[in-house]
Formats: structure tokens, sequence, C-alpha cells
């Protein structure tokens, strides 16, 4: 098991509009993308602090793909994750070394 260095985007705000509220009142949703390099193996790890990356105090929900080669048709995969003091610890899954992969984070 290795610790992969990622590359982290920052995607956008969205706004749940429910009728009779103000965009003050409204959560902001936030998305992000982690994008382990080609090297990354089954049982590699990924850290991510949500808060300074992506502005995330509340994990949503996370989508894990993998490339079927680099830069390809990308496969859907299950990662398994832990949050301790808002920093977001990946462990990929599948069963294929050295395949790049992307996740999205959602959150608020």
């Amino acid at each position: 098991m290795v610790a992969v260095v990622p590359s982290v985007t920052k995607d956008g705000v969205f706004f749940n509009k429910t009728p009779g509220l103000s965009d003050s009142d409204l959560p902001r949703f936030k998305v992000g993308y982690v994008t382990a390099p080609a090297t990354a193996d089954d049982g590699d790890t990924i850290a991510v602090d949500l808060y300074k990356k992506f502005g995330i105090t509340r994990l949503l929900g996370i989508t894990g793909w993998t490339h079927s080669t680099t830069d390809s048709v990308v496969i859907e995969e299950a990662p398994t994750t832990a949050v301790i003091n808002n920093v977001l610890t990946i462990t990929v899954g599948g069963s294929t070394d050295n395949k790049k992969r992307f996740f999205i984070v959602y959150g608020i």
C-alpha cells in the first residue's frame, strides 16, 4: 500500500433552489475532483484535506472511476473512504494496478 499524491481540482458551488428561501438561506453544495496518476494500484491511499482543497465541511458522497487505459474509457469503481478531522482518506478499490483513477467528491 502506497500513499499517492493526487491532483485536485475545485469545480464549483451549487445552490439548492427551494421555493421561498433566499440565496443566503441555502446550503452551498460543492463538487471537487481528485485524480490519481496512472501508477495508482489497488490498495493505495490518497489523503485530501476537504476544507483546504474544496471548502467542504461535511462530506456527502464520493464516486470513483478508473481508466481502462490512460485517458480512455472510464469504469465505475468503489473506493473505501474515511474522514478524520476533515481529511478524507481514499483507499483505491478495484482489482487492477497501474491505472489512472479519479474521484468526484460532493459536500457542503
